[in-house]
């Protein structure tokens, strides 16, 4: 390592501080590791805050006849078959205790009358499974994890972006970043390293997620020869906020429809009864979206393009209580009283399947030393997720991942960063200073917003998927030759041109994966190729770095074991 930077030396290093980052820090502290958490925003920000709907366990507490094997099951349809099998049992296995674990912690869930933790019905859920504090559930996992973690004394370093993984041969050795605020470098080094960064949804403008989203913790694992997989199935959700344009993209939990929320057009028809008769608008995430997409696109949608999500037939105080969130957003942003009237909903760009391969037990990467856990994981969801899966799978997974860093670390020596890939990262962040002429880098945000949202949005086809992968290199040479003016002190326009690497990268990722998938499966649609095809049932599309160009292969989705294959079958 080199004197010219601030250094921090750990056995294990996450990257990221939602749900999963501080659970895998919780996990890898309890393993006597010595632990670093680098974030990117302020600790307690993490986009998990926004998770309102609950935590999927089965549990039994609301309908005693839940159990794991139901929960498999529903997690593999509502994946479509292109789950990794063996995370789906993990999954579903393990949430329960982990829920349990955090109320031991001191997590606060609404209860029955018999002082169980309250269960709600969630989309695509057989039982009513999804455990939940009001609508602020996600809020109540990261301040649960987060003061545990402090109280154990975990190093944390807020405010700081990560823009380089540094190795040793072929394994991980520490990452290198900057200080948002004053611009000042750091180099991080470590034995071995966890990616929680969650998603990719800041290359759409309309979005449900925060600004955070840009897609970091994928490409620095692409760019440290990791491979990632499925990156095409990007889930829509189908109920962000439509108008105020301020607002556009704001969740409206699934907790409305759990809680007897209807949709209707604007010819006041309850659509979902032509989409789905049996679930409704308690259908999977994929349908709704498409079924409001379809009535927009027919002439049948809100004022604004979108649909009417109605849940004012239930008593104001019920809504109140059950909804508290919801009630206070649309009051303050929309200035719309939910208990009293309709509101307006559409499809936003909300969760990403896809991401870094991993092992199911370990949570391994495929370079030595390095795990994902959370959305920046793929392999549960398979092709599109049930809702309440993402934050039992932070917790469920996000424990695996820091048990198995810090075993890696204990069993490894200290490992040699070259100071010459500590120079390489540096001069990179600094050349867009350099530059006397070349554009800023927010048109150029702007068009990859309009690219991925106008040709790579809910419904594809191939001649819009190929206009996509020339409009996305045309971008290229732009971003190369980006400047920057003012200081390095807190300076937007240099932190948005590094995002834009990441999230140009893994744009050209999702793009080339919806045009390899001739077929259409979960929240990936292709209207040239509406059906299902049984040969794609059986492949990952697999992403990699050969070479510094980005190389796509499929392999064999792995195989089932015949006593699970069985209680699928069952279960049907």
């Amino acid at each position: 390592m080199t004197a010219n930077y601030e250094t921090h030396e750990h056995d294990v290093l996450i990257i990221g501080a939602g749900g999963a980052g501080l659970r895998a820090a919780l996990e890898a502290l309890a393993q006597g590791a010595r632990v670093g958490l680098v974030c990117k925003s302020l600790l307690g920000k993490a986009h998990t805050v926004m998770a309102e709907g609950g935590i999927a366990a089965a549990m039994g507490n609301v309908d005693k006849s839940d159990d794991w094997r139901t929960h498999f099951g529903d997690t593999m349809r509502g994946g479509k078959f292109l789950n990794n099998w063996r995370m789906a049992q993990l999954h579903a296995q393990e949430a329960p205790d982990r829920v349990r674990e955090l109320e031991q912690w001191g997590a606060l869930f609404d209860r029955t009358p018999t002082g169980d933790i309250l269960q709600r019905a969630f989309g695509g859920h057989t039982f009513k499974r999804l455990c939940h504090v009001g609508d602020r559930t996600g809020l109540e996992l990261i301040r649960t994890l987060q003061d545990r973690g402090v109280e154990l004394g975990i190093d944390v370093f807020m405010e700081c972006t990560v823009t380089r993984l540094l190795k040793d041969g072929d394994r991980v050795a520490g990452a290198f970043g900057y200080w948002r605020e004053q611009g000042r470098f750091a180099a991080f080094k470590a034995k071995s390293l966890v990616i929680a960064t969650g998603g990719i949804g800041k290359a759409w403008r309309v979005t449900s997620n925060s600004w955070e989203y840009t897609a970091d913790g994928m490409a620095l694992a692409y760019e440290a020869g990791a491979e990632l997989m499925d990156m095409e199935f990007v889930q829509f959700h189908p109920t962000g906020m439509v108008w105020p344009p301020g607002v556009q993209g704001i969740l409206v939990t699934e907790a409305v429809r759990g809680e007897g929320g209807i949709l209707r057009n604007k010819l006041g028809e309850r659509f979902m009864e032509k989409y789905d008769p049996k679930r409704m608008e308690l259908s999977t995430r994929d349908v709704v979206a498409r079924s409001i997409y379809t009535e927009v696109k027919e002439g049948r949608g809100s004022e604004h393009g979108g649909a009417f999500l109605d849940i004012s037939h239930k008593p104001a105080e019920y809504v109140k209580k059950k909804l508290p969130s919801m009630y206070h957003q649309f009051k303050e942003l929309a200035d719309v009283d939910i208990t009293k009237g309709p509101m307006e909903v559409g499809p936003t760009c909300h969760y990403m399947m896809g991401g870094i391969r991993v092992d199911a037990e370990t949570a391994a990467s495929t370079v030595p030393g390095l795990y994902a856990a959370g959305e920046a994981a793929a392999g549960l969801h398979g092709a599109n997720r049930l809702g309440g899966n993402s934050l039992s799978d932070l917790l469920v997974f996000g424990r695996r991942a820091g048990k198995a860093a810090a075993e890696f670390a204990a069993q490894s020596s200290a490992p040699n960063i070259d100071p010459s890939q500590l120079a390489d990262a540096e001069r990179e962040m600094l050349a867009p200073f350099e530059r006397a002429d070349g554009e800023f880098p927010y048109p150029i945000h702007h068009d990859l917003q309009e690219t991925m949202g106008a040709l790579v949005g809910i419904f594809r086809n191939e001649e819009d998927l190929k206009k996509a992968l020339v409009q996305l290199d045309g971008l290229k040479p732009r971003l190369a030759k980006v400047r920057i003016d003012g200081s390095r002190m807190f300076n937007p326009g240099w932190h948005l041109t590094r995002d834009l690497k990441n999230l140009l990268l893994i744009s050209e990722a999702v793009t080339r994966c919806a045009l390899a998938r001739r077929e259409s499966r979960g929240a990936h649609s292709r209207i040239d190729f509406p059906n299902y095809d049984t040969e794609w049932e059986k492949k990952n599309n697999i992403i990699s770095n050969e070479g510094g160009s980005m190389k796509l292969q499929q392999r064999p989705v792995p195989e089932m074991p015949a006593e699970l294959r069985q209680l699928l079958e069952e279960k049907k």
